[in-house]
C-alpha cells in the first residue's frame, strides 16, 4: 500500500522524469516488511517505467528512533530487490 495520501496515479502525468516513490512511512514507527515495500514498488510501476523509479522514505527519518530507521531502511533495501527479481524474470521470459 503506497505510504502517501497522494493518489499514486498522479506520478503518471510525470513522464519522462524520474519519480522518487515513498515506500516507507516515517510517520509511524511501525517497521515496514520487505513484502509491504514491494508491494508499493509494484503498484508505482503501473505508472512510471521500472528505469525511472527510486523508491524511498516519504520524508526525512530525522524524529525516530535509531531502532526504527534502521529497520525501515533495511526493508526498503530488502524490497527493492524482491521487484528487482520478478523484473528480470518477466525480461527473461519475454525474450524467449
Amino acid at each position: 500500500m503506497p505510504q502517501s495520501k497522494v493518489p499514486l496515479e498522479l506520478i503518471s502525468l510525470l513522464k519522462g522524469k524520474d519519480v522518487m516513490v515513498g515506500a516507507i512511512d516515517v510517520a509511524t514507527e511501525k517497521v515496514e516488511s520487505p513484502a509491504d515495500v514491494a508491494r508499493t514498488i509494484r503498484a508505482a510501476l503501473k505508472y512510471v517505467p521500472a528505469d525511472k523509479l527510486y523508491p524511498c522514505t516519504n520524508c526525512g527519518m530525522v524524529p525516530l528512533p535509531r531502532a526504527v530507521a534502521l529497520g525501515k531502511m533495511k526493508a526498503l533495501a530488502a524490497g527493492a530487490p524482491i521487484v528487482r527479481a520478478e523484473l528480470t524474470r518477466a525480461r527473461s521470459g519475454s525474450r524467449r
